[in-house]
């Protein structure tokens, strides 16, 4: 990946990051996270990773962010430089989602060791 483009990635997380702080003070949201930021390789098109703490609310924040999208675009362009603004995708990052599986999984796999250890040791 190009210097550039990593720049750029950086640059859009942290002004969409102050967007949501200043700009955009619906309750609704909760408490929203930018947790990453893809950028196309022609600058076009960034692909924005949200996390949305309550997560029974994700589909409704990113429906309400949807809706925004051109407003918080349009507030990008004030900020930043650049010859186009690229055109915003919003989606929910599941990364933590996950890593919670995973780690319910390994707890589970001890719990079922420790029970098999319990086991052998009061049967002898």
């Amino acid at each position: 990946m190009s210097y550039r483009i990593d720049k750029v990635e950086q640059l859009i997380k942290e002004e969409i990051s102050l967007i949501f702080l200043h700009k955009l003070s619906d309750t609704d949201l909760g408490f929203v996270t930018i947790t990453n930021v893809r950028v196309s390789p022609d600058l076009k098109i960034a692909k924005i990773y949200l996390s949305v703490l309550e997560k029974e609310k994700r589909e409704l924040v990113l429906d309400k962010i949807d809706f925004k999208k051109g407003y918080i675009r349009s507030e990008l362009a004030h900020r930043i430089r650049m010859k186009f603004i690229p055109e915003l995708k919003f989606f929910i990052d599941d990364t933590l989602d996950y890593v919670e599986k995973i780690e319910g999984l390994i707890k589970k796999i001890h719990e079922n060791d420790n029970n098999k250890t319990n086991e052998g040791s009061s049967e002898s």
